[in-house]
This record gives C-alpha cells, sequence and structure tokens, in this order.
C-alpha cells in the first residue's frame, strides 16, 4: 500500500503499517518505499542494536524505519521547524520518544562539533538541489560522527556528481 499525500508509512517492523504526518515544504521528499525496503533490506543484518543518524530527516522515514526494525537510537536533524515539530509528532504518535531524539537544527553546523561517540549507520538525504552532501561526507567523517564500522547511506539527484568518500 503506497503513502498518499503527506503521509509516508513505515513499511517493516513493530512499527510496520504506521503512517507518519508531514508537512510539504521545499525539498522535502520522503524516500520512496521501494528504496526504503530496498535499503533495510541491505541493512537488516546491521539494524539491530545500532544508534542512527538521519540527517535532513524530513518526515523522518529513514530513521523511525531503522528505530522500527531494531534501532536503539534515533537522532534525526532537521532545519526546516515544521517539519520537525511534524517529525516530533510521529515520534509521540508511535510511542518513541525516549529512542528517537529530534534535534531542529542546521546540519552542518552541529556537525562541525564532535559527538559523544560515533553513530553505526547514518543517512544523509539532503534537499536534491542544494550542494550540501560533499561538506556533510567531509563533516560526517572528520569530527568522529562515524563508528568504527559505521555504514553510511547518501542520497542525492542522479545529476549531481558523488563527493569523495
Amino acid at each position: 500500500m503506497a503513502a498518499t499525500a503527506n503521509q509516508v508509512r513505515i513499511i517493516g517492523g513493530r512499527h510496520r503499517g504506521r503512517r507518519l504526518h508531514f508537512r510539504p515544504g521545499p525539498g522535502l521528499r520522503p524516500t520512496p518505499d521501494r528504496v526504503r525496503e530496498t535499503l533495510f533490506n541491505w541493512l537488516q543484518g546491521e539494524i539491530h542494536g545500532a544508534r542512527c543518524l538521519d540527517l535532513f530527516a524530513g518526515s523522518g522515514a529513514l530513521g523511525l524505519e531503522a528505530l522500527s526494525r531494531g534501532a536503539a537510537y534515533v537522532l534525526a536533524i532537521e532545519s526546516n521547524r515544521r517539519a520537525a515539530q511534524s517529525l516530533r509528532d510521529n515520534v509521540e504518535r508511535i510511542g518513541e520518544a525516549a529512542t528517537v531524539e529530534v534535534r531542529g537544527a542546521d546540519a552542518l553546523r552541529l556537525l562541525k562539533a564532535a559527538p559523544e561517540r560515533g553513530f553505526d549507520i547514518v543517512f544523509v538525504d539532503p534537499p536534491f538541489a542544494s550542494t550540501l552532501l560533499p561538506e556533510t561526507c567531509r563533516l560526517l567523517e572528520q569530527n568522529g560522527w562515524l563508528g568504527p564500522a559505521a555504514l553510511v547511506y547518501l542520497e542525492q539527484d542522479a545529476h549531481q556528481p558523488w563527493p569523495p568518500m
């Protein structure tokens, strides 16, 4: 079943079928169900107990899907206040306020400081029209945001070049 306008559904795990509501905004385009299903099939052996970072979180579909499938903790970063509030509302609605932290913050500014510890899985899905991906990748690596065996998912417009990793 596909998501309807301004909704996306969690497709697997303990919250399977739950709908996440979001307010439309510039650059907000939740990752389609089919892409998320493929991604989480690849991650199935790594997700249980993982600490996940969801940058440019938007609707929160990637981070909340990870949580539903067994991640221990998700830090979701979204600079758009309305989108961040919708994400907080969704976290409350599914009863996961203890395991999901939503920060209404600029991702690049946040990444300039080192975290207490690195993350196991990082989702990076900036607005397609932006040029945020190269700097985001550089800061993730440079400032200790990646755990020892971290997996990083990058999503961007097919017409833009990939940053060095």
